[in-house]
């Protein structure tokens, strides 16, 4: 059993602290956050598929593949380190042997993250100055500051924690996340960091990130964009003395209470989309496959002629059903039949049935679900999305500007 906790953070947690502050990377807001255990972790981490790899990425996926033990996370904003070569490396580095040596602890125990422009060099300057200003500020109430501090583009903080209660005691899972353009399956411009007091030992604990992220993190699509940056970690440092082990009651409900965690973050990443008015939920339903389900729903949500009709308010079921027909996933589009909210728009056999009044009063809304129903077999699966409009235009046109 699980509750969320309200202002809950990643300091939340017991024996983590944390700081945001203004580094000077960005001209005004908060750029700099840090994550900090009293104690070494185990962690975890997954990291965006895309062929170019920002610098702290690759520095941050070699800790993770050797299991290390962590104790920091340091991420900055407003400047990617992405596509900077050698020197990018270098500054990654730097960032991180300094860090670490502020902190007490050896380098290879801080994970380093940066999100923001592509292709310019850190300013390593307001970089080293800022690391040392932030050791100086963690505290017990620290994650609000950083989950200002990792923000982009984002309009609002993403910040939650839940409780978890197991057959010996109770464990908190804390979570900060920002995300707003870039955004699709398999990792985009979003950035989370989790943190529990569960005592977790590898590989479980990769196991269990690894199948929440593809239950929430994947199943989102802003604008269909896979970014240079992105990655999700969890650090587990044991303080609550309740340790998760494989194949029990208590790793099933640890699951559950991470996979609805992450599930909320990842929502809340596409109703905070750019430019974003709508939040859709699609539902894929009765696929032969969950294979099928999926890439069905992938298609639909990454779909620009589908999220601009949804933008125009445009019951336009044919954009919807051509997303899924070009999918490349095995169904019967005589068999389908969609839905917006319960209401019916095709019937099988292309009766299409769509009450346009009805429609844009669901279409209208600021939240509503699509569902397609493929009568071919079993598989589910349910996605989420936003719409596109000119503000989305508007603030990708001038994003380095």
């Amino acid at each position: 059993m699980h509750q969320f906790l309200s202002n809950g953070t990643v300091t939340s947690v017991k024996g983590f602290k944390a700081a945001g502050i203004h580094a000077g990377i960005k001209k005004r807001k908060k750029d700099l956050a840090l994550i900090y255990s009293a104690t070494p972790c185990t962690a975890a981490g997954t990291f965006t598929l895309n062929k170019v790899q920002a610098a702290p990425i690759q520095v941050s996926k070699e800790l993770i593949k050797n299991k290390c033990s962590v104790r920091a996370v340091l991420v900055n904003s407003g400047n990617a380190n992405a596509c900077t070569g050698e020197q990018g490396t270098k500054d990654a580095l730097a960032a991180q042997e300094y860090c670490a040596k502020l902190l007490g602890i050896i380098p290879s125990e801080v994970i380093v993250s940066s999100t923001g422009v592509i292709g310019q060099l850190m300013p390593m300057d307001k970089m080293l100055r800022g690391i040392k200003n932030i050791t100086s500020k963690l505290s017990d109430d620290g994650g609000y500051d950083a989950s200002e501090a990792i923000l982009t583009t984002d309009l609002v903080e993403k910040s939650w924690a839940v409780e978890v209660t197991l057959s010996s005691g109770k464990v908190t899972i804390g979570g900060i996340c920002k995300g707003s353009g870039m955004i699709m399956p398999n990792m985009a411009t979003m950035l989370g960091f989790l943190t529990t007091d569960a005592a977790i030992g590898q590989p479980l604990i990769q196991e269990l990130l690894s199948k929440a992220v593809n239950k929430s993190f994947n199943r989102i699509s802003v604008d269909g964009d896979t970014s240079t940056n992105d990655m999700v970690t969890l650090m587990a440092n044991g303080a609550s003395g309740i340790e998760i082990k494989a194949g029990t009651e208590d790793e099933a409900a640890f699951y559950a209470a991470l996979e609805a965690l992450t599930i909320e973050m990842a929502k809340a990443i596409v109703k905070d989309g750019e430019g974003a008015s709508k939040f859709v939920t699609v539902t894929v339903k009765n696929a032969k496959t969950d294979k099928d389900a999926n890439t069905i729903a992938q298609s639909i949500v990454n779909s620009p002629l589908v999220k601009t009709a949804i933008h125009g308010c445009d019951a336009n079921w044919g954009r919807i059903i051509s997303a899924a027909g070009k999918s490349g996933a095995e169904f019967n589009p005589d068999k389908t039949a969609i839905y917006f909210d319960d209401l019916p728009i095709l019937l099988p056999n292309y009766q299409a049935v769509i009450d346009e009044d009805k429609a844009l009063l669901v279409l209208e809304k600021d939240e509503f679900a699509i569902t397609v129903d493929l009568a071919d077999g079993e598989a589910t699966t349910t996605w989420w999305t936003c719409d596109f409009s000119q503000a989305y235009i508007r603030i990708n046109a001038n994003y380095r500007t």
